[in-house]
């Protein structure tokens, strides 16, 4: 098992991003449970044979379709070592519990919190931002919500993020029973960031028809374009509305490290709670997100709860603080010792220069796209998230987001890369987010390069009028033809940049 895993690390350069399951694979996941055991060679072979060679890919340094990081060996092997240790990190006057403690105290002191701010692991990003905003309903409500809930109001609570947020906040909200209508969604500026006189209004408005303003999420860094709200003035707006202040740092908080490109997130450090992702920018292997609370007894208020088969104790075990008085599982693995490892075999010096290599491979790529009239940037590139698209001219939105989906999907098929797609401001286009160590330039060479061959590969079976296919479905069914691409004339001014804003 370890010869192979090294192996798998050592040659994914060598093997396609990533592989569709052979139909006969597929259908080994449909098998009964078994009844008799089998030799673990047996077993062992079943995963080497039916699940490694069908990964997602996102360790392969030319996945960047969704915003993950690459894990590392030594993570894998903290996996393993926090297994076999076998504690639960609920709580406990053990070693993993002080060593889940140093590394809260690390993460606080990386992103410049005081000391008596407080945290804790949980599984992600969306755990984190959970957690966070949970801290901030009860300390905003006007109440007792742990005793009388949210109909116990007199008002209902509003929170405010900007129209790019990610989706897990509208799951919080609806989680922490206030609803979706209670996230107000504010548009955003040219360069896809919170716009604070519309901030401004909306509170205004939501006074004056009786509801309670809560919260402003701000995103350090969001999913579709990397853009990063303007963090001090919005902690100056919550000052004077007396609101609380949370960060959604899951993509960006880590560029607090980053020696060249810090100053993109001045001011995390004043957030009430903010959330990051340590298996993204730190490359730990899933999973791993961080809650940070500047208040530890709000925090603290929040969830403890201490039933009698569950006190502290002078001495024993029990002699200890329960770290499940910061969250929601009472139970929990030792996650911290992958973090720890990670972080004591690096320092924060590799790890921050790898987050300034990564920003400037974006820029690298974007002055690739710049250079080539059949491509065009659709939004500003500020960290390591790229928006662009194949559009050689004489095409509508429509035929554009057919034709780009077509290539989307040929990359991922042929295992050359594995690129997302979204919409900014109503445009839809490719999204590339490069959070990788392994990737080099020359990945990024050989993406422009591939987009643009299948771009004019699909313009000129178009002008056959040969149609556009949806590539593969699930199950093997037939594939179905999309409509033919009317390719319309059109004149082109030679070396006019097309880059455009949100």
């Amino acid at each position: 098992m370890v010869d192979d895993a090294i192996e798998h690390l050592r040659e994914v350069r060598e093997r396609s991003v990533w592989r569709e399951m052979p139909p006969q694979v597929r259908e080994a996941f449909s098998a009964p449970p078994p009844v008799s055991p089998e030799p673990l060679g047996d077993v062992y072979g079943t995963f080497r044979d039916q699940v490694l060679p069908y990964s997602m890919g996102n360790i392969h340094p030319r996945f960047w379709m969704w915003y993950m990081g690459a894990g590392t060996f030594t993570g894998a092997v903290g996996d393993f070592l926090a297994a076999i240790e076998g504690s639960n990190l609920g709580g406990g006057n053990h070693a993993a519990a002080l060593l889940d403690g140093q590394v809260i105290g690390w993460i606080r002191s990386m992103m410049e919190f005081p000391e008596t701010a407080s945290g804790t692991l949980v599984d992600g990003g969306s755990k984190a931002n959970i957690i966070g905003l949970t801290v901030a309903r009860n300390a905003m409500a006007g109440g007792d919500v742990r005793e009388e809930g949210i109909a116990g109001l007199s008002q209902q609570l509003r929170f405010y993020a900007s129209d790019q947020v990610h989706s897990c906040h509208q799951k919080a909200v609806e989680l922490l029973g206030v609803g979706n209508r209670a996230l107000v969604r504010v548009p955003t500026d040219s360069e896809c960031r919170m716009d604070l006189g519309a901030l401004r209004s909306a509170i205004a408005v939501d006074r004056a028809a009786g509801f309670r303003p809560a919260c402003v999420i701000a995103t350090a860094g969001t999913t579709n374009t990397g853009a990063i709200d303007d963090l001090p003035a919005i902690k100056a707006l919550c000052r004077d509305e007396g609101l609380w202040f949370h960060i959604d740092g899951c993509i960006g908080a880590l560029l607090a490290i980053a020696p060249r490109h810090r100053h993109l997130v001045a001011g995390i450090s004043e957030a009430d709670s903010l959330a990051l992702d340590l298996h993204k920018w730190l490359h730990v292997p899933f999973e791993a997100g961080c809650a940070i609370v500047r208040e530890a007894s709000v925090h603290r208020a929040t969830f403890a709860l201490h039933p009698e088969y569950l006190e502290e104790k002078p001495r024993g075990i029990a002699a200890a603080e329960y770290l499940f008085d910061y969250g929601l599982q009472t139970s929990r693995g030792f996650r911290a010792l992958k973090v720890w490892m990670t972080l004591k075999e690096h320092g924060l010096n590799r790890l921050g220069r790898l987050i300034d290599q990564n920003i400037d491979q974006a820029q690298y790529l974007s002055d690739l796209v710049r250079s080539d009239e059949r491509l065009e940037l659709v939004a500003p590139t500020l960290i390591n998230i790229l928006c662009f698209r194949f559009n050689p001219g004489g095409l509508d939105e429509a035929q554009l987001r057919e034709i780009n989906n077509e290539i989307m999907l040929q990359l991922q098929e042929d295992g050359t890369a594995a690129l997302s797609d979204t919409t900014v401001h109503g445009r839809h286009c490719l999204r590339v987010a490069i959070c990788n160590h392994r990737t080099r330039r020359e990945d990024l060479d050989v993406l422009v390069r591939e987009v643009v061959r299948l771009g004019e590969s699909l313009m000129i079976g178009s002008l056959i009028e040969m149609p556009l296919y949806t590539r593969r479905a699930v199950g093997g069914q037939a594939l179905q033809p999309s409509p033919t691409i009317q390719i319309k004339p059109r004149s082109r001014t030679s070396g006019k940049e097309r880059t455009s804003s949100c």
